[in-house]
């Protein structure tokens, strides 16, 4: 169950990432509404972190939430923020998924 926990907290690592990528491309309310945003996310990715590091191993557990927040803001900016899909780039983002899958592997 903690791992889901962990998961799900990775994924508003990438949420609050992206809202300041969005806040940056606003202004006014717009922008004052995607750091809203950002709180929000930061907020339940860090209960979230605290709750699943009561179980997993600090070192891995925080190792995995900023792999996940690494890859899928990669991916947002690629997607979102028409950053560019270059080789290299793609095959460092593989590389890292690789090795958070293994940690995931290697922990108790």
């Amino acid at each position: 169950m903690n791992w889901m926990l962990l998961i799900i907290a990775g994924l508003f690592e990438v949420g609050f990432a992206s809202c300041l990528g969005k806040a940056k491309e606003s202004s006014g309310l717009t922008a004052a509404y995607w750091y809203l945003g950002f709180f929000i996310c930061l907020t339940i990715s860090m209960a979230l972190l605290i709750k699943a590091t009561q179980t997993l191993p600090i070192g891995t557990a925080y190792a995995v939430w900023t792999g996940i927040g690494a890859v899928g803001s990669v991916l947002v900016g690629i997607f979102v923020f028409k950053e560019p899909a270059e080789f290299w780039r793609l095959f460092f983002i593989t590389t890292l998924i690789a090795s958070i899958v293994g940690l995931k592997f290697v922990s108790k």
